[in-house]
């Protein structure tokens, strides 16, 4: 008997690491179903509306889909503009809520713009070396992403580990 899977969402979020090497980290809207008043870094939903539609780059594929979705993401939740997406890590969780989520986690330089939350998303930001936010009430897992990003932008073997 084939094993019933349930539907999942794919998300994609940034690590924007700013010329002074912190990272900008937005606490969820309290009224937010998943996580709310928790501290975590921006992101959003790999929808295909981000690819479809456009012209595809070969006779059959769209190609960094995942770095235009982010890009895109990253411009509408908190107004910035980003480069150089590097890839960091990935998981997968089901909620309480019973869905499922696939989470590809990315390294961006921030390239400009002023952070401007959308009030319904997030309520704060900060910009944080990975030191200093052991300080903030992070969502599960995003810390050690952050220590994970440190290690990639200095070069060094990665992989991830509970910090």
């Amino acid at each position: 008997m084939a094993k019933e899977y349930v539907p999942f969402e794919v998300v994609i979020t940034a690590i924007i690491a700013n010329k002074e090497g912190k990272y900008l980290i937005t606490r969820r809207s309290p009224n937010k179903k998943r996580f709310p008043g928790m501290w975590t870094v921006p992101g959003g939903h790999l929808d295909p509306e981000d690819f479809m539609g456009y012209p595809k780059e070969t006779e059959h594929y769209w190609y960094n889909v995942l770095e235009k979705a982010l890009t895109r993401e990253i411009k509408e939740e908190v107004g910035l503009e980003i480069e150089h997406v590097r890839y960091v890590t990935s998981l997968a969780t089901e909620h309480k809520d019973g869905a499922a989520s696939v989470v590809i986690s990315c390294l961006a330089d921030f390239k400009s713009g002023e952070v401007k939350l959308q009030e319904d998303e997030t309520d704060k930001c900060e910009w944080v070396s990975a030191t200093e936010a052991e300080n903030y009430d992070l969502i599960d897992g995003i810390l050690d992403e952050l220590k994970m990003a440190d290690a990639l932008r200095k070069g060094e073997k990665y992989e991830w580990k509970r910090h």
